[in-house]
């Protein structure tokens, strides 16, 4: 599974991809940051985004991305932007209809190092260790984005068991016949 990994941000957001199954050695295939200027409009630095990570696709064409999943914190205002360039890469996989998957950081910290409370240090230094580097890739949303290439390839398998597992459950399940309605006189 080839599997490109986004960490999304205006001003830089961290680009991997990586390549292997659950259980054996993983390759890094690539590793970046698309970068916006600060002080450019909004509109601009989404169109760039949306061209680094156009490139990023056509040049490694990974089966699926993922992409961290946003989540609540103090400034609004980074959790829009952050949001916004999330938003950005999971427009451009679909549009090629690349599946798109999710995840919290806490998910990638626990896959990645085995404890949801890791800090970037020990994510980097874990990165570099599973993909056989030679120093953790930097800037830190670089390794972030390649934490979250890993993440999934070891979470697709199960995720994918659980949902075939409940298809065919809801498959399976005896079809409650409907009880019709009756209107109560007043």
């Amino acid at each position: 599974m080839r599997v490109l990994g986004v960490d999304p941000g205006l001003t830089r957001c961290g680009v991997g991809v990586v390549e292997g199954v659950a259980g054996r050695p993983l390759t890094m295939l690539g590793v970046g940051v698309v970068r916006t200027p600060a002080d450019a409009e909004l509109g601009h630095r989404l169109v760039a985004i949306e061209r680094g990570i156009e490139e990023w696709l056509d040049e490694h064409r990974p089966e699926c991305v993922a992409v961290e999943r946003v989540f609540s914190q103090h400034n609004v205002r980074t959790v829009m932007g952050t949001a916004q360039a999330s938003a950005v890469a999971m427009l451009c996989a679909s549009r090629r209809g690349i599946p798109v998957a999710l995840h919290t950081p806490s998910e990638v910290k626990a896959a990645v190092t085995g404890s949801g409370r890791a800090d970037k240090a020990q994510v980097g230094a874990m990165v570099t260790r599973l993909l056989r580097l030679d120093a953790p890739p930097k800037p830190a949303d670089a390794a972030d984005a390649l934490a979250l290439a890993i993440c999934h390839i070891w979470r697709a398998p199960a995720v994918n068991r659980l949902q075939q597992a409940h298809a065919a459950a809801a498959r399976r399940a005896p079809r409650t016949p409907a009880v019709p309605v009756r209107k109560v006189p007043r």
